[in-house]
Formats: C-alpha cells, structure tokens, sequence
C-alpha cells in the first residue's frame, strides 16, 4: 500500500479529531522516521516529547522484551516485582517521597486533582466540597471533562459542557494575578513551567520562585505539569531546577517510557500523598509490571546517556542557528533546551504551510496556535543533525 491508501482508511473509518500533516510513518531510528514509501524524516516533534531517548532505543526495546516473557499485568489487587523498585529509582532520581503511577498525562491530572481537593478537606480545613484550584490562561492539561473545564481554548470546551467547577483562571507569568486569586479555599496552583501546546511560552525570569513563595504564604500546594517539560526536554531533569525549586506536587509522562508504552506518575510528599486511602483512587493498568520495567530502562537511559545535558547543549546550538535565519515574517524564536517554538507574524498566513513544506524537504514538526511551529526533537539529536535541520529550515523558511 502507499501513502495515499493509508491516508484513506483513516478518513473513512476513524474520527476526524486530529489534523495530522498527510505523512504515514511507518519505521523509526533515533531521531529519525521513514513512512511507507521509504522517504526518511527528521523528526522534530518526538511525539510531543514522548520519544526523548529517540525512536526504538535499544536497551528501552530489550527492557520491554524481557519484561513480556515474564510478566506483563497483575492490576493492583497483587504486587508485583518491578513495582518497588520503580518507586525507589523515580522518587530517587526526582527528589521525591511518594509516586502513584497512572497510564496517561490526563490521568496523572486527574489523580492531581482528587489529591489536592483531599488534602485541603482534610488537612487544610477546606469546608465540603469548596475547594478552589487556580489554573493559568492558555493551559493544556488533557482532554477530560473536568480538564477541558479550565482550559481557555475554544476548540478544546466548545459543545463538551456542562463543566466540572472549582477552577480559577489567571494569565500565565503573572505573580500578582496568582496572589490577587488566593482564598482560604484555594488548595492549589496547577501550572506549566513552560507551555508547551500554547506555542513554547516561557515565563519570566523567577516566576516559579515567587510562586513557590506564594503557595508557601497561602499554604496552598504547588502542582507542576511537568509532562512535556520533564525528564530533560529543557536541558534539566525537571524545569523547576531552572528557578531552584521543588514543587509540591509533579506530573511526569510521556518521556517515562521512551514511547513505548503508556506510563505516567504523580510525584510527591509523604504528607500530602498519604490522604488517599485503600479503595479512593487506582488504575487496573497503572503500575502493571511491563510499564514499570519499561520506565525503569528509560530512566536509566537519560541517566547513563546525559541525555539532560545533551539537551541543553544541543538546545542552544539549535536556537542560535535558528536566530540566525532572516525572515521579516518570523516573530520570535524562544526556548529552552530542546523545547523550542518559532513564532511568526499574523500576516505570514500560519505556520502550517511552512511545516507542510518542511516535510517535502525532509523535516518534520507540527503547528501550533496557528502562527507557532513547535520544534522538540529526540535529545539524542547530534550537533551535525541539527546542522542538516538548520539548512533544511533556513532554505524553507527564506522562500
């Protein structure tokens, strides 16, 4: 079959809720793809971060196969071997004193959720069910009902209501606003140390600090969604380390599992961890034997690799280059380590024609909010790589 085959079945038979460039991917290596046509591709988005010890890592592969011929699922009702000792190694690795682990991003925002509203009925004194989250404007945090409920994007609430209450929205970066929205009813701030699907946004310099600072004053906890950002996309372990801090509260994902396998955790205290109770929250697949032995060989990947260190290098090489281009349509170019975005102009037309180019040419990325190409390849990425990339962008981009 071709390209355009593929494309077709998916049309006919699936649901029309994604917009994905016409590109049928059907091998991966590295930091590279090829679709089924044999034509080979950059990848430059590493499934929205999911992908950072790059596509098909072998000592990521092995794990996963060795791990089916033993024992691949027991649910909770049962321990398992591999459990334990995920717990250690990931509570190790990120400073933390409990993990609960789920399957998706959403999930682990949800379980987020249900925490915090518990902890602040039982510890803080909340009265029955008055618990207030404060979220930020721009937020993408999942696809659930309640999650969709606090976002700020049309697309993403319009014709899915009615919504699940007891959230805030404040702009982004704005300390005062977050101070300005404290109650006594406020149990926690969910944020993104950078946003990631609204276009790369970084807040300004200390902004984490002082929000730590404010949660501390309110004794509200602080919930960072580190799904995207974690686990080296910004050229730290966390993105919290680049402001110093430790939140209350962490969610990590996709890069948890190297791509292989759904796999995600919450991360926090023994104090605010311990108010969920046997029979108050759980996941038949969450914790399963193949997801932790999975996670354990990815972790020990980006560990072993100084793949976090690489990122940062590699990450400031590449946004050099990029600032190099010379495009009057071309707004701005922002990152951090690998999480980079390239803004353009509203009068340039959008970002996707340029993506859909970049593909003809052999490098693939995706839009975002229309006038922002987001570009996060594998961290694996070699600096000759990123030399190809930056030809390949360059000449695309001054067309």
């Amino acid at each position: 079959m071709i390209s355009s085959q593929y494309i077709e079945l998916e049309n006919q038979y699936g649901a029309h809720n994604y917009k994905p460039l016409d590109v049928v991917v059907s091998r991966g290596e590295g930091v590279w793809v090829w679709d089924v046509n044999g034509h080979r591709y950059l990848d430059c988005l590493s499934a929205y971060s999911a992908v950072n010890q790059g596509h098909c890592h072998p000592k990521i592969m092995q794990a996963l196969m060795d791990q089916t011929h033993k024992l691949t699922m027991t649910s909770r009702a049962f321990r398992n071997d591999q459990l334990g000792l995920f717990y250690k190694e990931i509570c190790e690795l990120t400073r933390s004193q409990k993990v609960l682990p789920m399957n998706s991003g959403a999930e682990a925002v949800e379980t987020a959720i249900k925490i915090v509203r518990k902890w602040g009925y039982t510890v803080k004194g909340v009265p029955a069910d008055q618990a207030e989250i404060i979220v930020c404007e721009n937020n993408f945090h999942g696809r659930t009902i309640s999650i969709v409920s606090f976002s700020t994007d049309p697309n993403s609430r319009n014709g899915f209501g009615p919504f699940t209450p007891g959230f805030k929205v404040i702009p982004f970066g704005d300390v005062r606003a977050l101070a300005g929205a404290m109650t006594p009813n406020t149990v926690a701030f969910l944020v993104e140390p950078i946003q990631g699907e609204a276009g790369v946004i970084i807040p300004p310099a200390g902004y984490l600090n002082s929000v730590k600072s404010i949660c501390e004053e309110h004794h509200v906890i602080l919930i960072l969604d580190e799904i995207q950002t974690g686990l080296g996309r910004t050229g730290k372990l966390l993105a919290e380390e680049h402001d110093g801090i430790e939140a209350d509260l962490t969610l990590i994902g996709k890069t948890l599992s190297g791509g292989f396998y759904p796999i995600s955790a919450v991360l926090s205290t023994t104090e605010v961890m311990n108010v969920l109770q046997p029979g108050e929250h759980g996941s038949t697949f969450g914790g399963n034997p193949l997801a932790c032995a999975i996670a354990r060989a990815a972790l020990k990947v980006l560990v072993e690799e100084e793949l976090i260190e690489k990122a940062a290098s590699m990450g400031a090489y590449f946004l050099e280059g990029l600032r190099q281009i010379s495009n009057p349509q071309i707004k701005e170019v922002r990152g951090k380590g690998l999480m980079i975005g390239l803004e353009f102009h509203p009068e340039a037309g959008g970002a996707r024609p340029y993506c859909e180019k970049l593909k003809e040419n052999g490098l693939l990325c995706k839009e975002t909010r229309d006038h922002i190409i987001r570009l996060a390849p594998p961290l694996v990425i070699t600096k000759d790589q990123i030399e190809w990339a930056l030809e390949i962008i360059s000449s695309v981009l001054k067309t």
